[in-house]
């Protein structure tokens, strides 16, 4: 299975010091919208996705296509993409403490996305 998410928000990075307060709001509005993306993939593809995603540890390939072409730290862009994990966890009912996630970057995307890859690996 694919999913297709907007790239994290920019004050998601580590790098930057927002107020917890703040941070939080960020946080809570793209999780739900990585949950809510996938649960759409899901609706079109899959009745129940639990039942299909026994393997322990879960493997998730995760390739995150960058909006420029400016140079990223790939411990930031993981970190960032936290929220995002943790809703497309939400929604495939598998907690992200079982995924064996390989991480990648791609080329850059005009808006930018990360491209979640769940299940064996062609």
């Amino acid at each position: 299975m694919q999913i297709t998410l907007r790239y994290p928000p920019a004050k998601l990075s580590p790098n930057k010091r927002l107020h917890w307060a703040a941070r939080a709001q960020i946080v809570a509005k793209y999780r739900r919208e990585c949950w809510a993306l996938t649960r759409v993939v899901l609706a079109q593809h899959f009745e129940n996705l639990s039942r299909t995603l026994n393997p322990r540890p879960l493997p998730v390939k995760i390739t995150f296509h960058p909006p420029d072409k400016r140079r990223r730290d790939r411990d930031n862009m993981i970190a960032a993409f936290k929220a995002g994990a943790d809703g497309v966890a939400d929604a495939i009912g598998v907690d992200d403490a079982d995924w064996s996630p390989t991480y990648e970057v791609g080329e850059p995307a005009t808006c930018g996305w990360v491209i979640v890859q769940i299940g064996e690996q062609p």
